[in-house]
Order: structure tokens, then C-alpha cells, then sequence
């Protein structure tokens, strides 16, 4: 019974900003981010920039111009805290066509 009151302390939500174009979204906990810059060095389309939110280490958290992300994942992957997630959109099936 002790060990369910425990858990639930220490369960938290985290803030996160999202932000989503065509290709899928972007979210970023700054809470979590570190300020180390490795998703902004690694970003092969340089669309992610530091931000006025101080992450938790008293360091800028990063934030992105959503209008050019590929959706690439590849910041989620070089962060080392769990700051970034990256989902792709489910591509539309187009139906196969019928040869009569």
C-alpha cells in the first residue's frame, strides 16, 4: 500500500510545446532540455534555434521553425535527455488501381 502512494508522487507532467506541418510534429519538453546544442548542430535542415524558455540546467532550451522540418527524427536521436520527440505523419494509402 506504501509503495502505490510513492508512485504516485512521483509522477509528473511534463510542459511540452508541439508544433506540427504537414510531415508530422515536433515537441520539445523544455524542462528536460539541457541546453547542450547537439540537436541544433546535427540538424540537417537548420531549423531549430534557441529559445527564451531556460531549460532546467538554467541554459536555453531549443525550439524549431516548424515550416521547414523534414520530420527527420534525427534531434530526438543526438539528445541526450528525453527533451525532444519527433512523429512522423502515417503516409496516405492511395488504393490500387483496377485493371478491367
Amino acid at each position: 500500500m506504501e509503495k502505490e502512494s510513492i508512485k504516485k508522487d512521483v509522477i509528473r507532467n511534463w510542459k511540452q510545446i508541439t508544433q506540427e506541418n504537414q510531415r508530422g510534429t515536433w515537441t520539445i519538453f523544455p524542462d528536460l532540455c539541457k541546453g547542450c546544442g547537439l540537436c541544433i548542430e546535427k540538424c540537417p535542415t537548420q531549423v531549430i534555434y534557441w529559445s527564451e524558455h531556460l531549460g532546467f540546467m538554467g541554459t536555453p532550451a531549443v525550439k524549431t521553425r516548424i515550416e521547414g522540418c523534414i520530420v527527420c527524427g534525427l534531434c530526438e536521436t543526438v539528445c541526450p535527455e528525453p527533451a525532444i520527440r519527433v512523429e512522423r505523419k502515417a503516409k496516405e494509402k492511395v488504393p490500387p488501381t483496377q485493371v478491367v
